[in-house]
């Protein structure tokens, strides 16, 4: 097997990338071992920001890893600088936990969110010597598999795909992903390969592989039993973009909106307990070290019993500065009072997903979202403090057509600016306005529909754009919604344009900054009637591409919602009692009652209680090997989740947006190894130093040790003296291990000049000196800076 020590085998090169820790793990709550007989990997083909944000991926990495025997490493797509760094090096792509390379693996794994996730995946694939097409790969290549719901549609990724896992990873009818790992495991230790691995897949009604007649959606059906099994780790060290605690409260919806794949494809809805919550968010907050927790679902407003789950949380966790956020919330589920509980730690924002502005066209797409009641609610919000709120909006949906007064025909683009400019105009309210393009999806009402033609839908987007300048509105890319669509409907053809698009250099193209506009125009122009085909209305009694796969919904349920969506006729959702069947729940229906008294789940916590008195922990610690990478907000929000997983009850602001009262010096240059930062955290009571730092330490990620705590006791009333304020210079140690102190407002110059005299950033170790009065001795080069603050600071040591 080959192992990648990015620290040793890539190094100083490192620097030369955008956000260098993406690459370097070291993250707390790291799982994966490399002594386990059946090694895998999950891998997420899009920016470790975006995965490490995602739920379904935490699920497979601490689900596999759970299993003795089972080893479940991670991976991201890289950007460009990296993939490019790897090949100039001659490295393959490796997990970040254990450094193995993805072609030395037994399982790959893919989840695919969404379908422009394709060239992650080949990209992933070719930076790891693995290649592209399944055909011309031998045993030696690991087994790949994937799953998301972007393979509901899995012909577009045939080639490149071994096996794909349909449905729910947890648990299913014929047996969950998880159980089909343990024979895995079993066929590995029987000394049997990669072919072993895939018959044994391809037996699992829930697996699709080409050839094979048809797969089952696999659901979960214990969904909402209650399980102690948290899918915490790991914990990422930089900034994601859902930087917060993923609250699963309900899976499904039980709405019918014609247009949402998820709505289908995640049928029925279900729901968690507010018990089973509760241990979750605590399982978040005491092992993730999450201040913030989203209580996520399709549509967490239509959780059934919502306020109380809300209630019981803050009731929990408010007085430890916990705060909780809703996605989004239907108009017709809005509640101020429930925005009010959602915001008691921090105000969150006010989002509504109008998705079409008209009465009619809302019936016809099954989603009512009325001006009036909008204009209701944001008046309401304003008197209690909100200032902006967020609307979306689709443009290309498949609406009946409306005539006008004057006969004329209505336009979207026309309507849309009306609504938002009479909601201004009535709430004298400005607003964030998201203007997508739809695309059909595959298993709903939908899936037989036109696509909208790139250059109508830019047109409209310009226009609404052109008309609403006191507004923010951002809209879709028409050339990345036309790629989704051929990837939404396609068949292997589709695939075909990806790899295409991929060797002529697009990468990522998700991303407007990455995706390669030319290569993907010149691709879609010599195959223009091949993606017509895959953009065009469907015959509703042609043969889709996806239909061997067994949704759990009913074709003839979704060609009866596409007449209703025709002539605009609403149809109810999923209920507690099934009503209308679509054939998922088999007309169990949703059996969501979650009756539970207010304040049943309260924890009572003792109050702090102090003098008036701060007591001042300063704290050495070190910053060396994977932690290098860190800068300094990602530091700080290391420490502040350190804190809370260690469940250090540190002081906070007051305001807004309440923050941990923690201060680091002086912000260290990404690249630069530390044996002795210097930092400090402010309590409203003593706290034992060698408690601190046992507590913190097995709470820190890889690279990061406290080595050295005091406690300090600053009266009521006297002047608390900042870190900075103190701080005279800094200790440096090179390549040569000469020690050079030089005060702070020279700092930048001399490693300015080190580096111009040949010498490189990532051999410098820093070290902080309090006073110009006390420095190192030569039997301890490493200043002890506590000697130094007992002359300076104004506080009595405990």
């Amino acid at each position: 097997m080959i192992y990648i020590d990015p620290i040793k085998d890539i190094g100083q090169s490192l620097l030369e990338v955008d956000k260098p820790n993406r690459y370097t793990g070291g993250e707390h709550g790291r799982l994966a071992k490399r002594d386990s007989p059946l090694q895998t990997l999950i891998a997420f083909p899009d920016l470790y920001e975006i995965g490490m944000s995602n739920q379904a991926f935490r699920i497979i990495y601490n689900g596999l890893n759970r299993i003795q025997g089972i080893s479940c490493d991670r991976a991201f797509a890289p950007a460009p600088d990296f993939e490019n760094l790897l090949k100039e090096k001659k490295l393959p792509l490796y997990g970040l936990d254990t450094g193995i390379s993805l072609k030395s693996l037994d399982v790959l794994l893919f989840t695919l969110g969404y379908e422009l996730g394709i060239s992650g995946i080949l990209s992933m694939l070719d930076v790891s010597g693995i290649p592209l097409r399944s055909a011309d790969r031998s045993g030696d290549d690991p087994l790949i598999i994937i799953g998301g719901p972007a393979v509901s549609n899995p012909l577009p990724y045939s080639n490149f795909i071994d096996a794909f896992w349909i449905g729910e990873a947890e648990h299913g009818a014929y047996g969950g992903f998880f159980e089909l790992a343990k024979e895995f495991l079993e066929i590995k230790q029987k000394g049997l390969g990669k072919k072993a691995l895939l018959e044994k897949a391809i037996e699992h009604p829930s697996v699709w592989a080409v050839g094979k007649e048809k797969a089952i959606r696999a659901v979960n059906t214990l969904f909402s039993k209650p399980d102690d099994n948290f899918s915490v780790y790991p914990v990422a060290s930089m900034k994601t973009v859902q930087h917060h605690g993923i609250l699963e409260i309900m899976r499904g919806c039980p709405n019918n909106c014609r247009f949402c794949h998820a709505g289908y494809w995640y049928r029925p809805a279900r729901q968690k307990s507010i018990e089973t919550l509760i241990r979750e968010a605590g399982a978040f907050i005491n092992l993730g070290g999450y201040r913030e927790i989203s209580l996520s679902s399709l549509s967490s407003g239509d959780y059934c019993g919502i306020e109380e789950l809300i209630d019981s949380l803050n009731e929990r966790y408010s007085k430890k500065h916990i705060s909780f956020q809703l996605p989004s919330l239907k108009v017709s589920s809005f509640a101020l009072s429930l925005l009010e509980k959602v915001s008691r730690t921090r105000k969150s924002g006010l989002t509504f997903a109008v998705e079409t502005p008209l009465d009619f066209w809302q019936m016809s797409i099954n989603k009512q979202v009325t001006e009036d009641s909008i204009v209701k609610i944001l008046k309401e919000a304003k008197k209690n403090g909100w200032r902006m709120a967020k609307f979306y909006f689709m443009i290309g949906l498949p609406l009946p057509e409306i005539k006008g007064a004057d006969n004329e025909t209505i336009q979207e683009e026309i309507e849309i600016v009306n609504f938002i400019n009479n909601i201004s105009e009535k709430t004298s309210m400005r607003f964030n306005i998201n203007v997508g393009i739809f695309v059909p999806k595959p298993h709903t009402p939908y899936q037989w529909a036109k696509q909208i033609d790139s250059s109508l839908a830019a047109s409209k987007l310009e226009y609404i754009r052109s008309r609403l300048r006191g507004h923010k509105v951002s809209v879709s890319e028409p050339l990345i919604s036309m790629i989704e669509g051929i990837f939404s409907r396609g068949n292997a053809g589709a695939g075909d344009l990806a790899e295409q698009s991929f060797r002529l250099g697009s990468r990522l193209d998700a991303w407007n900054e990455y995706i390669s506009k030319e290569a993907w125009n010149n691709v879609l122009e010599e195959n223009a009637k091949l993606a017509e085909e895959f953009l065009s209305a469907k015959d509703l009694e042609t043969t889709l591409p996806w239909m061997p796969i067994i949704s759990g919904v009913s074709a003839s349920y979704l060609k009866k919602e596409l007449e209703n969506s025709n002539v605009s006729v609403m149809s109810p959702g999923c209920k507690e009692v099934c009503v209308r069947r679509c054939g998922a729940c088999k007309g169990q229906g949703t059996g969501d009652t979650n009756k539970v008294e207010k304040g049943s789940m309260a924890l009572a916590r003792p109050e702090s209680i102090g003098n008036g008195d701060t007591y001042r922990v300063l704290f050495c610690f070190t910053k060396e090997g994977s932690a290098v990478f860190h800068g300094h907000l990602s530091l700080i929000e290391i420490f502040s989740m350190a804190m809370t997983r260690a469940e250090i009850e540190v002081r906070y602001t007051e305001g807004f947006n309440p923050l941990a009262k923690l201060e680091i010096v002086a912000p260290l240059s990404v690249g630069i190894s530390s044996s002795a930062e210097i930092a400090a955290a402010d309590f409203d009571h003593t706290f034992p130093p060698d408690e601190f730092m046992e507590k913190m330490n097995v709470n820190l990620p890889q690279g990061i040790k406290i080595t050295r705590a005091e406690c300090f006791r600053i009266e009521h009333g006297s002047k608390k003296h900042s870190l900075s304020s103190l701080l005279w210079g800094f200790a440096y140690s090179g390549s040569d291990n000469e020690i050079v102190y030089m005060p702070a407002k020279e700092e930048k110059e001399f490693r300015k000049k080190y580096i111009e005299s040949g010498k490189t950033v990532f051999s410098l170790r820093r070290a902080g000196v309090f006073s110009k009065n006390i420095l190192p001795s030569p039997a301890n080069p490493w200043l002890s800076y506590f000697d130094a603050l007992r002359h300076i600071f104004t506080a009595d040591k405990i």
